[in-house]
Parts: C-alpha cells; sequence; structure tokens
C-alpha cells in the first residue's frame, strides 16, 4: 500500500534564503509540497485572510518592510486598518512575509525557517544544515535549537 501524500503547501521566494531553507527543510522530512511563487501567483483577498486568521496573526504582523513599498506607502502610520493592510499586499505581493507553510497541523510564518519543524513534525531522512552552514538538524535526526 503506497503512503499517502502529506498535503503541505509553501508561499515562496526563490530568491528569499529563509524560504529556500524553509523549502529545503519540507523536502528532507520526505515530503513534495506544493509550490506556490506567492510573487508570480498571489493568494487572492479570500486566502489571505484565511491564511493570516489560520497563523492567529494581524495582517500588520504578515507585512514585509526590507525591500518593499512599505515606507513610500506609509504603512508604519497605525491609521491603517486590517483590511486597507490587506488590500495594500494583495496590490503590491512583495509586502508579504514569507514563507507561508500550511500543513496538516498547521500555518506558520516561518521566520527564521526551522519554524517550519513545529507544524512538520515528521522525522527529518537527513542532518541538515541552513545556506549559511547553521546546523539546525543532527546526525542523529535531532533538533540543535529547539
Amino acid at each position: 500500500m503506497a503512503d499517502t501524500p502529506i498535503p503541505v503547501t509553501i508561499y515562496h521566494n526563490p530568491a528569499c534564503g529563509t524560504s529556500r531553507n524553509t523549502l529545503a527543510m519540507i523536502r528532507n522530512a520526505g515530503v513534495e509540497p506544493t509550490v506556490i511563487e506567492y510573487l508570480n501567483t498571489p493568494p487572492d483577498a479570500e486566502t489571505l485572510r484565511r491564511l493570516i486568521q489560520q497563523m492567529n496573526i494581524t495582517p500588520r504582523e504578515l507585512l514585509r518592510e526590507k525591500g518593499t513599498p512599505y515606507t513610500e506607502l506609509g504603512l508604519a502610520s497605525q491609521h491603517w486598518t486590517d483590511e486597507q493592510l490587506i488590500d495594500h499586499m494583495l496590490k503590491h505581493p512583495v509586502l508579504i512575509n514569507r514563507p507561508i507553510v500550511v500543513t496538516p497541523w498547521g500555518t506558520r510564518l516561518c521566520r527564521p525557517s526551522e519554524q517550519v519543524l513545529d507544524i512538520l513534525p515528521l522525522a527529518q531522512k537527513a542532518p541538515f544544515s541552513k545556506e549559511d552552514g547553521e546546523l539546525v538538524i543532527d546526525e542523529q535526526g535531532n533538533r540543535t535549537n529547539a
């Protein structure tokens, strides 16, 4: 009997090291996720609202500042409503922080990348180090920075 694939989705930016590390850890657990390059295929309003709700965060907590029009749009101002912030993210997907991972065990903004291990409680298939060399999973399959 074949194993049933575990449904995992990552909202991914291949130019982001954190996102690449997160994707690599998912694959190191033996899972091939659905990869959504959200800058090319952004979530619609309903999906974005659902992700925010599932992560139990506010739209402001999902905003990315670095490398985005955050400052130019004045998004640091507290006068913006949640719906207005969501509208800005829909118009400028680069404002959506990443990577967002959805698994049967939860949905999380995986910053730092090893947070994916909290919502993907499967054994890692091999030791794992981030691109910067930081060891995350040791030879025995244990998390080194839990």
